[in-house]
């Protein structure tokens, strides 16, 4: 429920919504952490009675972090990780309050605990118990307006599901891929939102990068890399080579050295990881598995390839990577809205003998479904197969003791119909999927 006061005008309602209602009832404060401009603060301010912007009253905070915390509850702490001694601050006060709920609402767009601010601070203690996290991504499509909503992921879990249509214009599904999910861009034009990704990035590289001790043009090399490999699972010796153009770039950069910068990309959720899938739960080969990256939002890609929507027209592979970024972006909105998640809403799975997923959903109590991503209609029959060929796979063998999927699914993007095959696999356009 909105609080007078503060509740932003205009506001699009979120997936997390319901997730921050519900923490607030749960914890004595809460944490909304995500990618910047992704809309955390109005979020945040939908939620809460009162704020106070850390940025605004810098020198401030700094010298009394408490002065932050006072204000009608909830009362909402924007960008706390600038004074990270903040988060302290709260997590004592909530200890104070004996059966506090719901006191304070924090948002950051970095994570002090995998590194520190420039000025060699952190949070002593993680807050566990005191501070619940929510997290959150740009706008997926359902958000945005751009999806029907027709197919709800949460009721296919619970067989539910109904035929439907879609939108199918191949050059929207490139604009949405190139707009992105950033709230300022929705309803703009492509070439604007395409702008605001831009100075994203411009401003990652110039400032956020420097502050935390880093090289502006390691991080842009690095994230050119990333780019170019979306959703690969690229070894450090592939993005090394990619980054300088040398067979041996570790003469250039160490390995070490990558991994820090992809450290800081994860830590200011630049980058999103999905590890790998194996089951059953307790196998080893889940911690060994490379995980595969994306960029937080499609947009980013095409922004750092430098690619607009009538160059990905005459591109159908690298549009094909972005379908993919676009559907992993969104798919974990819906995922993490799930109410019996994991920690990892959405992994991958990938077998010595090139059999695939593109997405595995596991929900705690050990339900799961398999997704393969398709572009187009004409290869939903091949994805189809694959998935199939992967539940017989897992399933067959009996000493094995896999529960089969709760469904399997193609999810497409220039396709009308939303339908279950006769084999019993979903295909379900991206514009028709919520949570």
């Amino acid at each position: 429920m909105a609080r007078q006061g503060i509740a932003p005008e205009g506001y699009l309602p979120r997936v997390v919504d319901e997730q921050v209602e519900r923490y607030l009832e749960i914890f004595g404060a809460v944490e909304i952490a995500g990618t910047k401009w992704c809309g955390k603060t109005w979020t945040a301010r939908e939620h809460g009675a009162s704020v106070s912007y850390v940025d605004d009253d810098l020198d401030l905070a700094r010298a009394d972090p408490s002065l932050m915390t006072l204000g009608d509850r909830p009362h909402v702490i924007d960008e706390w990780q600038l004074v990270p001694r903040i988060w302290d601050v709260v997590r004592r006060s909530v200890d104070r309050e004996r059966g506090l709920r719901g006191g304070w609402i924090l948002t950051g767009s970095s994570t002090p605990f995998l590194r520190t601010n420039k000025d060699g601070e952190a949070p002593s203690h993680s807050g566990a118990g005191r501070i619940g996290r929510v997290r959150m991504h740009p706008m997926s499509l359902f958000e945005s307006g751009d999806s029907t909503g027709g197919v709800s992921l949460a009721r296919l879990f619970e067989g539910d599901f109904e035929p439907c249509l879609a939108p199918d214009d191949t050059r929207e599904l490139i604009d949405l891929c190139c707009r992105g999910g950033w709230p300022e861009a929705v309803g703009s034009e492509v070439s604007n939102a395409q702008t605001l990704a831009r100075e994203y990035l411009r401003l990652f590289f110039t400032e956020s990068v420097p502050k935390a001790g880093k090289d502006a043009d390691v991080a842009a090399r690095l994230v050119a890399s990333l780019a170019r490999n979306l959703g690969q699972a690229a070894t450090y010796t592939t993005i090394v080579r990619d980054m300088y153009g040398e067979e041996d770039g570790t003469s250039v950069i160490a390995q070490g050295t990558v991994a820090s910068y992809l450290s800081l990309l994860k830590a200011s959720y630049l980058i999103e990881e999905y590890p790998g899938w194996v089951p059953p739960t307790r196998s080893r080969k889940r911690l060994a598995v490379k995980p595969k990256r994306y960029l937080a939002d499609p947009s980013l890609a095409a922004a750092q390839l430098g690619m607009a929507p009538d160059a990905l027209l005459r591109d159908w592979q690298t549009f094909g990577l972005l379908f993919e970024s676009l559907c992993m972006r969104d798919l974990t909105v819906y995922a993490r809205a799930l109410p019996n998640v994991g920690f990892e809403p959405v992994r991958y799975y990938r077998d010595d003998a090139g059999l695939e997923a593109d997405a595995i959903i596991e929900l705690a109590d050990g339900r799961w479904a398999a997704f393969e991503f398709k572009v187009s209609e004409d290869k939903v029959a091949d994805a189809a197969s694959s998935l199939l060929r992967l539940k017989r796979k897992l399933c067959e063998n009996q000493r094995a003791r896999v529960r089969e999927p709760e469904f399997l699914a193609v999810v497409t993007g220039i396709s009308k119909y939303a339908r279950r095959t006769s084999e019993g696999v979903y295909v379900i356009p991206i514009r028709a999927l919520r949570a």
